[in-house]
Protein backbone atom coordinates (compact mmCIF):
# COMPACT_ATOMS: atom_id res chain seq x y z
CA UNK A 1 0.00 0.00 0.00
CA UNK A 2 2.88 2.35 0.70
CA UNK A 3 4.24 1.75 -2.81
CA UNK A 4 0.75 2.32 -4.24
CA UNK A 5 0.40 5.61 -2.34
CA UNK A 6 3.82 6.78 -3.52
CA UNK A 7 2.95 5.89 -7.10
CA UNK A 8 -0.44 7.58 -6.72
CA UNK A 9 1.27 10.79 -5.54
CA UNK A 10 3.76 10.66 -8.41
CA UNK A 11 0.98 9.96 -10.89
CA UNK A 12 -1.05 12.89 -9.59
CA UNK A 13 1.94 15.21 -9.97
CA UNK A 14 2.43 14.04 -13.56
CA UNK A 15 -1.28 14.27 -14.38
CA UNK A 16 -1.33 17.77 -12.90
CA UNK A 17 1.53 18.77 -15.22
CA UNK A 18 -0.40 17.38 -18.20
CA UNK A 19 -3.55 19.30 -17.28
CA UNK A 20 -1.58 22.51 -16.76
CA UNK A 21 0.07 22.11 -20.15
CA UNK A 22 -3.28 21.46 -21.82
CA UNK A 23 -4.88 24.50 -20.18
CA UNK A 24 -1.91 26.68 -21.09
CA UNK A 25 -2.07 25.39 -24.67
CA UNK A 26 -5.79 26.18 -24.87
CA UNK A 27 -5.15 29.67 -23.54
CA UNK A 28 -2.49 30.25 -26.23
CA UNK A 29 -4.84 28.88 -28.92
CA UNK A 30 -7.62 31.23 -27.77
CA UNK A 31 -5.21 34.17 -27.86
CA UNK A 32 -4.14 33.19 -31.37
CA UNK A 33 -7.77 32.89 -32.51
CA UNK A 34 -8.55 36.37 -31.21
CA UNK A 35 -5.47 37.76 -32.94
CA UNK A 36 -6.47 36.06 -36.23
CA UNK A 37 -10.04 37.38 -35.94
CA UNK A 38 -8.78 40.91 -35.30
CA UNK A 39 -6.38 40.87 -38.24
CA UNK A 40 -9.27 40.22 -40.62
CA UNK A 41 -7.40 37.66 -42.75
CA UNK A 42 -8.96 34.36 -43.63
CA UNK A 43 -5.67 32.49 -43.26
CA UNK A 44 -5.79 28.92 -42.07
CA UNK A 45 -5.25 28.23 -38.43
CA UNK A 46 -1.80 26.72 -37.85
CA UNK A 47 -1.74 23.00 -37.18
CA UNK A 48 -1.20 22.05 -33.54
CA UNK A 49 2.48 21.53 -32.88
CA UNK A 50 4.00 18.47 -31.26
CA UNK A 51 4.58 19.01 -27.56
CA UNK A 52 7.56 16.94 -26.47
CA UNK A 53 7.10 17.74 -22.79
CA UNK A 54 3.45 16.62 -22.92
CA UNK A 55 4.51 13.39 -24.62
CA UNK A 56 7.16 12.81 -21.93
CA UNK A 57 4.60 13.36 -19.15
CA UNK A 58 2.15 10.97 -20.82
CA UNK A 59 4.86 8.31 -21.02
CA UNK A 60 5.71 8.90 -17.36
CA UNK A 61 2.04 8.54 -16.35
CA UNK A 62 1.79 5.34 -18.37
CA UNK A 63 4.88 3.99 -16.60
CA UNK A 64 3.31 4.81 -13.23
CA UNK A 65 0.19 2.93 -14.28
CA UNK A 66 2.32 -0.11 -15.22
CA UNK A 67 3.88 -0.14 -11.73
CA UNK A 68 0.44 0.16 -10.13
CA UNK A 69 -0.75 -2.74 -12.28
CA UNK A 70 2.09 -4.91 -10.94
CA UNK A 71 1.07 -4.11 -7.37
CA UNK A 72 -2.57 -4.95 -8.06
CA UNK A 73 -1.59 -8.23 -9.73
CA UNK A 74 0.41 -9.18 -6.63
CA UNK A 75 -2.70 -8.53 -4.56
CA UNK A 76 -4.70 -10.84 -6.83
CA UNK A 77 -2.06 -13.55 -6.46
CA UNK A 78 -2.19 -13.20 -2.67
CA UNK A 79 -5.96 -13.63 -2.75
CA UNK A 80 -5.68 -16.63 -5.05
CA UNK A 81 -3.08 -18.24 -2.80
CA UNK A 82 -5.21 -17.63 0.27
CA UNK A 83 -8.20 -19.19 -1.52
CA UNK A 84 -6.05 -22.25 -2.19
CA UNK A 85 -5.13 -22.44 1.50
CA UNK A 86 -8.84 -22.23 2.42
CA UNK A 87 -9.61 -25.10 0.07
CA UNK A 88 -6.74 -27.14 1.51
CA UNK A 89 -7.93 -26.53 5.07
CA UNK A 90 -11.46 -27.55 4.11
CA UNK A 91 -10.10 -30.76 2.56
CA UNK A 92 -8.01 -31.59 5.65
CA UNK A 93 -10.90 -30.76 7.99
CA UNK A 94 -13.17 -33.23 6.15
CA UNK A 95 -10.45 -35.87 6.50
CA UNK A 96 -10.55 -35.41 10.28
CA UNK A 97 -7.34 -33.41 10.56
CA UNK A 98 -7.63 -30.12 12.41
CA UNK A 99 -5.19 -27.72 10.77
CA UNK A 100 -3.01 -25.47 12.83
CA UNK A 101 -4.30 -21.92 12.60
CA UNK A 102 -2.33 -19.66 10.27
CA UNK A 103 -3.48 -16.45 11.92
CA UNK A 104 -3.82 -15.27 15.50
CA UNK A 105 -7.62 -14.94 15.65
CA UNK A 106 -9.02 -14.91 12.11
CA UNK A 107 -10.12 -18.06 10.33
CA UNK A 108 -8.46 -18.49 6.94
CA UNK A 109 -11.70 -17.90 4.96
CA UNK A 110 -12.09 -14.48 6.60
CA UNK A 111 -8.49 -13.59 5.71
CA UNK A 112 -9.31 -14.61 2.13
CA UNK A 113 -12.47 -12.44 2.12
CA UNK A 114 -10.53 -9.41 3.32
CA UNK A 115 -7.69 -9.92 0.83
CA UNK A 116 -10.23 -10.35 -1.98
CA UNK A 117 -12.08 -7.20 -0.91
CA UNK A 118 -8.83 -5.21 -0.95
CA UNK A 119 -7.84 -6.68 -4.30
CA UNK A 120 -11.21 -5.78 -5.83
CA UNK A 121 -10.96 -2.20 -4.54
CA UNK A 122 -7.58 -1.74 -6.12
CA UNK A 123 -8.65 -3.48 -9.32
CA UNK A 124 -11.53 -1.01 -9.79
CA UNK A 125 -9.25 1.90 -8.96
CA UNK A 126 -6.70 0.65 -11.47
CA UNK A 127 -9.38 0.52 -14.18
CA UNK A 128 -10.29 4.13 -13.40
CA UNK A 129 -6.64 5.19 -13.57
CA UNK A 130 -6.26 3.39 -16.90
CA UNK A 131 -9.17 5.40 -18.29
CA UNK A 132 -7.66 8.61 -16.94
CA UNK A 133 -4.28 7.84 -18.51
CA UNK A 134 -5.96 7.15 -21.86
CA UNK A 135 -8.10 10.30 -21.84
CA UNK A 136 -6.41 13.07 -19.87
CA UNK A 137 -4.08 14.35 -22.61
CA UNK A 138 -6.83 14.21 -25.24
CA UNK A 139 -9.50 16.13 -23.38
CA UNK A 140 -10.24 19.72 -24.36
CA UNK A 141 -12.77 20.29 -21.56
CA UNK A 142 -11.14 21.90 -18.52
CA UNK A 143 -13.88 20.69 -16.17
CA UNK A 144 -13.39 17.11 -17.31
CA UNK A 145 -9.63 17.40 -16.84
CA UNK A 146 -10.23 18.60 -13.28
CA UNK A 147 -12.51 15.61 -12.65
CA UNK A 148 -9.74 13.34 -13.91
CA UNK A 149 -7.25 14.98 -11.57
CA UNK A 150 -9.48 14.80 -8.51
CA UNK A 151 -10.41 11.19 -9.32
CA UNK A 152 -6.74 10.26 -9.50
CA UNK A 153 -5.95 11.99 -6.23
CA UNK A 154 -8.94 10.88 -4.14
CA UNK A 155 -9.17 7.28 -5.40
CA UNK A 156 -12.95 6.84 -5.13
CA UNK A 157 -12.91 3.04 -5.34
CA UNK A 158 -10.59 2.56 -2.38
CA UNK A 159 -12.61 2.61 0.83
CA UNK A 160 -11.38 4.39 3.92
CA UNK A 161 -11.45 1.00 5.63
CA UNK A 162 -8.64 -0.35 3.41
CA UNK A 163 -5.83 0.85 5.69
CA UNK A 164 -7.55 -0.56 8.75
CA UNK A 165 -8.09 -3.89 6.98
CA UNK A 166 -4.45 -4.06 5.95
CA UNK A 167 -3.27 -3.26 9.48
CA UNK A 168 -5.55 -5.99 10.83
CA UNK A 169 -4.10 -8.44 8.30
CA UNK A 170 -0.57 -7.52 9.36
CA UNK A 171 -1.49 -8.07 13.02
CA UNK A 172 -3.08 -11.43 12.22
CA UNK A 173 0.00 -12.68 10.37
CA UNK A 174 2.42 -11.43 13.00
CA UNK A 175 4.05 -8.92 10.66
CA UNK A 176 2.98 -6.06 12.91
CA UNK A 177 3.19 -6.10 16.70
CA UNK A 178 0.41 -4.69 18.89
Amino acid sequence: MMKWERLNDNGFTTANKIVNMKISEQFQDNKLEIACDNSGTESEKPAPKYNEELDKCCAELLETLKHMTKIQLKMEKLSSTTKGICDLETFHHRAGNCPAPLFHTWPTPYFYEVSLKLSEMYKKELQLKKTIVEEIAHSADQDLMMVYLSSWLYQPYIDNSSKLLLEAMLLETGHRQC
